[in-house]
């Protein structure tokens, strides 16, 4: 390329280009800030002057509109780029390339295809404007990737697409907008991925697609993130926390937020003034410390909004700003520590097969079994086993005694009508065998009773000159208590309203022993 074919921007930067001077173009004429791509691409390939002693090549334009197609696969580029408040014409082709550093920054273009390419330092696309997609499958960047203050449109297709990228320092999304998905899945980040203030839309689509992402230190979407569309994190692995205080996603009545398998080492933040149309889908998921959703707004009425199946987690906090709008699904999930309170107990809450090691407010007995008939599914145990095993753990023997308690109630209002009325009979005496003291009480108003009658209406002795002297409390024992052997039944036989007396407590003698045997076996086989 001869330099009298070059334009004047272009005999400019022909100029400085050994050196690595910066070459400012954006105060002149259209006509005398344009440059041709061609010419870039024949300065990175080799085809400059050659630099003098201690200088450092660099490409570094500012304010140029390039004309034409950067074409650069596959191509050794061994000097940095750095180009701010440029406008491309056609989309830089990238593919396969090994750059040293590239920063587009303050650039409107449309589009970026560097996919497989190799970037040795960072690669810095801050304040740009993509109207077309942004290609980095594969891409190797050694440093970091900036997208703060971009804006990448490209609505009903991938407007970042970034499968298996490679990042070895953080992700810096601040204020980033996107229109489409931002698809980073399988994508590798030795730092920080930051989306702080960022607004993802692709409604009724996937916003953010980081399935099997793995992030060495924080994934961080607040304060100010906004999302329309699905944000997909399952498989993710996370090194530190993963944080969504005062997020908004909207998903209409679909899933907002999916999580299913991911690992976090630290903590999930989903409260803080999260705001959440749609479900959030946790099935599986792996916390290390806490799972919080305190102050947040969960809302998909008429299905689940939250799911919490197979969570493990050592601390949850379920302290939402209100209840949350639809069924609350925690079966199979291992919750340590619960926080909650009852203002904000969600109407439907799933607790099959769910365990807790403690209740941070543990709430009478009485209030705490309202938490546990909030469910649509019907009757269940385990549920109630839960419970008590936890009251027991804090040492409150007589509130595990009434859940269990309640949990023989609830489970005869399913039996059929004469096992039911057995069931009645055990509550009535021995309340299950959880209120062992019942059957004590009736043993000795039923003594009471048949003494105070038998002493005023002596039964006849069987055989005159040989019984012992009458006893009207040993006699009413002699027929209450099964086994017993006073001598007294033997000796005398009551007639009349005695005789049927005389039936009617023996047979409440037999009921009271074998309601209290039923009922205390069951009860100490739980202990």
């Amino acid at each position: 390329m001869r330099l009298d074919e070059l334009l004047p921007a272009e005999r400019l930067l022909w100029r400085c280009f050994a050196r690595g001077a910066r070459v400012d173009v954006s105060d002149a004429a259209s006509a005398q800030a344009t440059v041709r791509a061609e010419v870039l691409a024949a300065l990175l390939l080799g085809a400059g002057p050659e630099p003098g002693p201690g200088d450092r090549p660099a490409l570094h334009l500012t304010g140029c509109t390039v004309t034409g197609s950067l074409d650069l696969r596959f191509s050794d580029l061994t000097v940095p780029i750095v180009l701010d408040g440029c406008r491309f014409d056609a989309v830089p082709l990238l593919h396969g390339a090994r750059v040293r550093d590239l920063a587009l920054t303050g650039c409107a273009l449309p589009g970026l295809d560097a996919g497989s390419a190799e970037i040795g330092g960072r690669l810095d696309l801050s304040r740009s404007r993509l109207s077309g997609p942004l290609v980095l499958d594969r891409a190797q960047i050694h440093s970091t990737w900036d997208l703060r203050d971009t804006v990448v449109t490209a609505p009903g297709t991938e407007a970042v697409s970034a499968a298996r990228l490679g990042v070895g320092g953080d992700v810096l999304c601040t204020n980033l907008a996107v229109r489409g998905t931002f698809r980073v899945t399988g994508a590798v980040v030795a730092g920080e991925f930051d989306l702080e203030g960022a607004s993802l839309r692709n409604p009724g689509g996937h916003a953010l697609d980081a399935y099997h992402a793995q992030i060495t230190e924080d994934f961080t979407f607040h304060p100010g993130f906004t999302a329309e569309g699905r944000i997909i994190l399952s498989g993710a692995t996370v090194g530190a926390a993963v944080g969504f205080c005062g997020a908004r996603l909207d998903n209409g009545d679909d899933i907002a937020l999916e999580a299913v398998d991911i690992g976090v080492a630290r903590n999930v933040d989903l409260g803080q003034g999260l705001t959440v149309t749609g479900g959030v889908l946790l099935d599986g998921a792996r916390i290390g410390t806490q799972l919080s959703f305190r102050d947040a707004a969960l809302d998909r009425p008429g299905a689940t909004a939250l799911s919490l199946r197979l969570v493990q987690a050592r601390e949850t906090d379920l302290r939402t700003r209100t209840p949350v709008g639809g069924t609350v699904d925690a079966s199979g999930a291992q919750l340590g520590t619960v926080y909650d309170t009852a203002a904000t107990w969600p109407a439907d809450l799933r607790l099959a097969e769910t365990s807790y090691d403690a209740l941070a407010t543990p709430l009478p007995a009485a209030r705490r079994l309202g938490w546990l008939r909030r469910s649509a599914a019907g009757y269940l145990p385990q549920p109630y086993e839960q419970l008590a095993a936890v009251y027991r753990r804090m040492g409150h023997e007589d509130e595990a005694r009434t859940v269990l308690l309640a949990k023989q109630r609830r489970r005869r209002s399913l039996l059929p009508p004469p096992a039911r009325l057995w069931g009645y009979v055990q509550d009535l005496t021995v309340g299950y065998g959880y209120r062992p003291l019942r059957a004590g009480l009736w043993l000795m108003a039923l003594l009471a009773a048949g003494s105070l009658f038998f002493q005023t209406h002596r039964p006849p002795a069987l055989e005159a000159g040989k019984a012992p002297p009458f006893n009207a409390v040993f006699y009413t024992l002699d027929l209450l208590v099964p086994l017993a052997a006073f001598g007294q039944e033997t000796a005398f036989a009551a007639r009349g309203p005695g005789q049927w007396l005389a039936y009617a407590l023996t047979a409440a003698g037999w009921i009271l022993a074998t309601t209290a045997a039923t009922g205390i076996t069951r009860a100490l086989s739980r202990q």
